[in-house]
């Protein structure tokens, strides 16, 4: 063990009060870790009474400094929240966990672990290269089971781990966005998430801004490492909504779009490459798999494997549609710096006091980036895959993290 355990700010973006019990479960499953974290920063995504009614939630937690809640500072999404939340984290590792997700009891001590490397000596020391950790985010389905159909290959439309990830603590390409922690310093380097990508409330479900931040990373820090470990668990609630086979081929489609700003803006050789590796063996696998349970007379197989068919052609329509949209320079987005401002703002939401800050978040500081190539050991995702785990990046007219900040983070990475 480390002499220390690494100090956490829990970042939950919200955005709607009919997660109401979802937003209280996911608070107080950080509030029970076995590793307490240093805060919990709750970043209500442009919602006044939801903000106001959070304020009054957690006024005692807030005066102790355990729970502060916040009013997302930059454009709707779930990109700027976060940035509002980094803005003002005060923990040396930032977590992200999503308002519909609960962590099991270990979730963040399992993550201050994969910090750590072998030292002189036999001892355990912070290993700077690690500068980003995920974990296994397991469905909880609101029909308490998995629908016969539904393939577990697709897991990542419901936002969680799919079949085809490696397994124990490995290194990836990039981290699943909702179950995720980067080093503070990171943000200061590289920038926060972008903007104009990514989850905006229940519009059209596309996603990468994690994915984005992770190549825009390893670009800037070669030798950075990142991981998932599959201890650090979290358990996703996936409403009757996300079972239906129409959000399946609305969520597939989404993935196709976000899948054509990665070609766009890296080259679709290097931005696909992993996703050709998903979509020849671990998708194949699962067609199989499913026609063979269907010929035994297993329950969904035939279906599955037909679902699978289908999300690999939607995704397939949505990427020839992304593509054609994206010409002459269409469909950018852009990255920027993180300042935590000057130090807390007050603003008045219908009587209560909330803390607020400032993000510089729409200004386009952030380059492209060639694709991460996960490690050999690992299966990737394919067009059809989730953007979480597959390549996003900025718009290629955003101007390059600074050298200074690259020199920062590759010293603490060869430390």
């Amino acid at each position: 063990m480390t002499a220390r355990h690494r100090p956490f700010s829990v970042v939950i973006c919200v955005y709607t009060e009919d997660r109401w019990d979802d937003i209280r479960a996911a608070v107080g499953s950080v509030r029970r870790q076995s590793l307490p974290a240093l805060e919990t920063l709750l970043v209500v995504d442009h919602h006044p009474a939801l903000l106001a009614r959070l304020v009054r939630e957690y006024e005692k937690e807030a005066a102790r400094g355990e729970v502060r809640v916040l009013p997302n500072a930059g454009p709707r999404g779930l990109s700027a929240g976060r940035n509002t939340g980094i803005a003002v984290a005060r923990g040396e590792i930032v977590a992200f966990l999503d308002d519909d997700a609960v962590a099991e009891r270990d979730w963040l001590r399992v993550f201050d672990e994969a910090y750590d490397g072998p030292g002189a000596g036999g001892r355990v020391v912070d290993d700077r290269r690690v500068l980003a950790v995920g974990g296994r985010t397991v469905p909880a389905w609101a029909s308490g089971a998995r629908p016969a159909w539904f393939p577990e290959e697709f897991d990542w439309v419901v936002g969680c781990t799919y079949r085809g990830l490696p397994e124990g603590r490995v290194r990836v390409r990039n981290v699943l966005g909702g179950n995720a922690s980067f080093r503070r310093t990171v943000f200061d380097t590289v920038g926060g998430f972008a903007t104009g990508i990514g989850r905006d409330g229940d519009k059209r479900p596309l996603g990468g801004e994690e994915t984005e931040l992770c190549i825009r990373l390893t670009d800037a820090v070669p030798d950075a490492t990142l991981l998932i470990d599959d201890r650090a668990v979290i358990h996703h609630r996936v409403p009757h909504a996300r079972e239906r086979f129409g959000y399946f081929c609305s969520r597939t489609y989404a993935e196709g779009l976000s899948k054509a700003l990665v070609a766009r803006s890296v080259g679709a050789d290097k931005g696909l490459a992993s996703e050709r590796r998903y979509t020849t063996r671990v998708l194949p696998a699962g067609i199989a798999r499913g026609l063979r349970d269907g010929v035994r007379g297993r329950p969904g197989g035939f279906g599955r494997a037909g679902a699978i068919v289908a999300g690999v052609a939607l995704a397939a329509a949505g990427y020839l549609v992304g593509r054609y949209r994206t010409r002459g320079g269409g469909g950018s987005f852009t990255s920027g710096p993180i300042t935590s401002g000057p130090a807390v703002t007050s603003a008045t939401v219908t009587g209560a006091t909330v803390s607020g800050s400032t993000v510089t978040g729409s200004t386009a500081v952030g380059s492209s980036a060639p694709g991460v190539v996960a490690s050999p050991s690992a299966a990737s995702p394919s067009a059809a895959s989730p953007s979480a785990a597959s390549p996003s990046a900025a718009s290629p007219s955003a101007a390059s993290p600074s050298a200074a900040g690259r020199t920062a983070l590759r010293r603490g990475a060869a430390a």
